[in-house]
């Protein structure tokens, strides 16, 4: 993985085999799925509460249709590209030094802050609000065909996902996120805003 603020990869790896202490965690992790599920259906709907009225904000939701039941294993949303947000104007000055997420230590130096599809400043000034507010927002992830290891890939696009990175984001909503958490981070949220 690049050190960017969210995933890019120049090169892929491989990972063919599973350790049993990985399946032992796997089968154990399979007696508390509907829990896990239950819990952040329950973040989900409780994050939808709390960031109705806040402008520019919009989570993502599933579709009314019944035929659909999201586990939600990600929360995101999406924020206006003309709000602003505490921070935006050093967007993308610095590269990344260390990791971003789950990839601790999978981090491949870069020598430019940018690249040709990133997320918007202010989704990037609201990720770097929340990281020093001890809470971590992620983009969602980078579209497939803009990953430099695909550049020679063929693709077949309407462009809708590129607008969707330039605008999204994850919240947290981990099996460990209590409702305390919730509200704290729509506070942070709210504050970041101008």
């Amino acid at each position: 993985r690049d050190a960017y603020p969210y995933y890019q990869h120049t090169a892929i790896g491989y990972n063919y085999r599973m350790s049993n202490i990985c399946a032992g965690i796997g089968r154990g992790q399979m007696t508390v799925a509907q829990a896990h599920i239950d819990h952040h259906k329950h973040v989900q709907a409780l994050y939808e509460e709390l960031l109705k009225d806040v402008r520019g904000v919009h989570v993502h939701r599933q579709p009314a249709d019944p035929r659909y039941d999201s586990n939600f294993w990600l929360c995101t949303a999406t924020l206006d590209a003309d709000v602003k947000v505490q921070g935006q104007e050093h967007a993308y000055k610095e590269v990344i030094k260390s990791a971003v997420g789950g990839a601790a230590g999978v981090i491949k130096a870069v020598d430019s802050a940018t690249t040709d599809c990133q997320p918007n400043d202010n989704v990037e000034a609201l990720r770097v609000f929340m990281s020093a507010n001890r809470i971590e927002t992620r983009p969602v992830w980078k579209p497939m065909h803009k990953q430099p290891v695909y550049a020679d890939a063929a693709v077949y696009t309407n462009g809708v996902e590129e607008e969707i990175f330039k605008v999204g984001f994850c919240l947290p909503a981990g099996p460990w996120v209590t409702d305390e958490d919730v509200k704290r981070i729509v506070e942070k949220i709210k504050e970041a805003i101008l």
